[in-house]
């Protein structure tokens, strides 16, 4: 009769520490969201149908998912830039560059909007010139995707700086020794390497850009069917006590956000499997 071992872990406390995870996420996150859904769930069935397909709701869904997916697909691109050149070169006021960086993390959301609202206003210091050109900024969907691009462009950054630190460049150095360009090396050896790390923040980003409020409720107007993000759909609803409603629409949002994470995970999974088997 064989005896099965328990195998010792190197460091203890495993079911103290796991104990300590489960009750700090039930009581921060999973919880909240539980209470979210069955605020929503006294709704009846028709009453929720018709809260969150109602025209205004309907509109301010449209408005939110296109702006950040376009400000996510600006950063993934620009963050991705800006990461190669914080890891690839070297040149004065690189360190401020690298720290201003993390600015929208640290920065108030709601001076981040008043500061791009100033900025972008018809009278502001950029704005002017494009209202000469009749081009508006602010209280314009263009500026609301500004700001969500604003606030999301840390988390691309982030996330391929330190893939790209860890890049070994005697791959690199082979292929170019083997004849291969620049773009080559980039798009068959450097680009497979990062792409998971620019899907991974660009996802942070546009998960983050569908529930960001402070820097956006200044420079979109508010304007219904216009310029009226989920976010302050949801504020409006809360001030006028209809909990239900609110909630009933927080819960549409938090299913984006939940199928858009749960896919790239999924697919993160999938990749990290396939590299694992080859």
């Amino acid at each position: 009769m064989s005896t099965k071992r328990k195998q010792r872990r190197v460091l203890p406390g495993f079911g103290l520490s796991m104990g300590y995870t489960i009750v700090y996420l039930s009581l921060i996150i999973l919880i909240p969201l539980a209470v979210l859904v069955l605020k929503a769930s006294t709704l009846s069935l028709a009453d929720f149908w018709q809260t969150i397909t109602d025209k205004r709701v309907v509109a301010s869904y449209k408005l939110t998912l296109y702006t950040s997916l376009l400000a996510a697909i600006v950063n993934a691109v620009f963050g991705t830039l800006i990461a190669w050149i914080l890891v690839r070169y070297k040149f004065f006021g690189k360190r401020i560059i690298d720290a201003l960086v993390d600015l929208p993390f640290a920065l108030p959301t709601a001076v981040a909007g008043i500061a791009l609202t100033t900025i972008y206003s018809p009278n502001g210091w950029i704005g002017q010139y494009f209202e000469s050109l009749g081009i508006k900024i602010a209280y314009t969907p263009v500026g609301i995707m500004i700001a969500l691009t604003f606030i999301g462009l840390p988390f691309v950054v982030r996330s391929v700086q330190p893939v790209l630190q860890e890049l070994d460049h005697q791959y690199e150095e082979a292929a170019s020794t083997l004849g291969a360009g620049s773009v080559q090396i980039f798009v068959k050896i450097i680009l497979p390497a990062i792409f998971p790390a620019i899907i991974t923040g660009f996802a942070l980003a546009f998960a983050r850009a569908l529930g960001e409020y402070g820097s956006v409720v200044f420079i979109s107007g508010n304007m219904p069917m216009k310029t009226e993000i989920v976010p302050l759909l949801i504020i409006t609803k809360l001030e006028q006590y209809n909990y239900g409603g609110a909630a009933a629409i927080a819960t549409v949002m938090l299913g984006f956000s939940f199928i858009l994470l749960f896919l790239i995970n999924f697919w993160q999974w999938r990749t990290a499997k396939k590299h694992q088997v080859t």
